[in-house]
């Protein structure tokens, strides 16, 4: 493997994962997953020759000499969640379960949201410029059953690909999630019950006469009366958070409308207006949207499959004393997160989805115009934006050794963005691949998630 000629990198790296306490994945010489192992052992087996280091991120190491072993029962866990998303992985051991390896991944669903509504601006525009009498495209496909949006199918996309990589990497035997489901009526409205619950808020309106009745007919900004008034956005549907609930609008006149632009109402200088909006429900949506989804392609897999509540999660979290976070919630998921030991210095990776480059042959300007040539190549003497290296610059202004990832340029000077500063017009003659981009970016969580005398109300707060 072209790894093992930075081991002196590794046995670096090693020693800090053995401060964060996270196990090392191991295979076999065949590939085949065995019990990860402790990061002095990983090491150990380095230095004797007896195993190589196939991949950084999660740390893997391959014995050379080995076929198969003793196995014990290993439970990848997961607590979904519309933004990130927590895993961990729970082995059973004589001294009962114990979270081996931790995780955070965080989805790329919104940015695929304003990707797909800048599209489809740019498309709005150009029919109507060029084929104003054809009908939009998208009313003539049809969607398959159970068919997510791709903002929402996101989210499960990449659990479903973690879990497949952390069964080639462990001996995974078991599955568990947390099957959550939001109840948006109660959020919004605590104190609502019997046949109001049933009604909604718009029981006998409909939406423009709900808003001109509770805006007394004039407008929510300037005040004026006896104009015609239109239906505005609060926070504007381009925006994150925007949307078309009944919350998110109010009644404006035309003049105030167009001023505003594509401001919320606090940046136009109505903050009371915008405190008045109820707080946004499109996370828990998208957690009802996702669970079956999810669900259902788990169990495909064909591993056995827990599910727990929410609730369990919290009360299993809260008798541990653990704080709130997302990969701690997913060790408290189901009745198997009852009593799961957790080391101190544990700290877990933190996955950033980052796809894995874009389909458009060509920049367009605000008019959907094309303003940059067609990319001919994806990689430039064989590196590719997103990859991890390491240059060895022996001489000149910018000489050093740099390790991150890389910014290729058609010239052969590239930009490598390291842990501390972005390196620019490095020279490819003096990079070396270390791990190729597989469309996330990671890097381990600072600090300890809890001292020795934190109690168990010190909790982080909630995303």
């Amino acid at each position: 493997m072209f790894y093992t000629q930075y081991l002196y990198l590794w046995y670096r790296e090693l020693k800090g994962s053995f401060i964060m306490a996270q196990r090392v994945f191991v295979v076999d010489k065949n590939e085949q997953p065995l019990m990860p192992c402790h990061p002095a052992r990983a090491r150990m087996l380095l230095k004797k020759g007896r195993a190589e280091i196939v991949k950084h991120d999660p740390f893997t190491i391959m014995i050379l000499d080995r076929e198969g072993g003793e196995m014990q029962n290993v439970q990848v866990k997961i607590d979904p969640g519309s933004k990130t998303t927590g895993i961990a992985i729970v082995a059973d051991f004589e001294r009962g379960p114990r979270c081996i390896w931790a995780a955070e991944l965080k989805h790329r669903g919104q940015q695929v949201h304003l990707a797909m509504l800048k599209r489809s601006q740019l498309r709005h525009g150009r029919r109507s410029r060029k084929t104003r009498y054809r009908p939009p495209r998208f009313k003539n496909r049809r969607r398959r059953k159970g068919q997510l949006p791709p903002s929402l199918q996101n989210p499960v996309n990449n659990i479903l690909t973690w879990v497949e990589r952390l069964s080639r990497l462990a001996p995974v035997t078991h599955l568990a999630m947390e099957l959550a489901k939001f109840d948006t009526q109660k959020m919004r409205y605590p104190e609502i019950s019997g046949i109001e619950y049933q009604q909604g808020t718009l029981q006998g309106y409909n939406v423009r006469e709900y808003l001109l009745i509770k805006e007394n007919h004039q407008c929510a900004y300037c005040g004026i009366k006896g104009v015609p008034l239109e239906v505005e956005h609060i926070i504007p549907k381009g925006r994150q958070g925007g949307s078309h609930r009944v919350d998110n609008l109010t009644i404006a006149c035309g003049p105030c409308n167009c001023k505003k632009g594509n401001r919320t109402a606090a940046e136009f200088g109505y903050p009371h207006i915008q405190a008045q909006a109820q707080r946004p429900l499109r996370d828990a949506v998208v957690i009802n949207t996702t669970r079956w989804s999810l669900y259902e392609q788990l169990q495909a897999t064909g591993l056995p499959l827990e599910v727990g509540t929410g609730a369990r999660t919290k009360y299993n979290r809260t008798c541990q004393g653990y704080p709130k976070t997302h990969w701690l919630d997913a060790v408290c998921v189901g009745e198997s997160g009852a009593d799961v030991f957790v080391h101190p210095n544990m700290k877990p990776l933190l996955i950033q989805a980052t796809g894995r480059g874009s389909r458009q042959m060509c920049r367009v300007d605000k008019y959907g115009f094309p303003r940059t040539e067609a990319k001919r190549f994806k990689r430039v003497h064989g590196f590719q934006t997103g990859d991890r290296i390491k240059a060895v610059v022996p001489t000149g202004k910018k000489a050093g050794t740099y390790i991150g990832r890389v910014t290729v340029r058609t010239s052969g000077y590239f930009n490598i963005k390291t842990a501390h500063e972005t390196a620019q017009g490095i020279s490819y003659r003096y990079c070396r691949l270390l791990q190729r981009s597989d469309g996330y970016t990671y890097q381990y969580e600072k600090g300890n998630w809890r001292s020795p005398t934190t109690s168990g109300n010190d909790f982080r707060a909630e995303c």
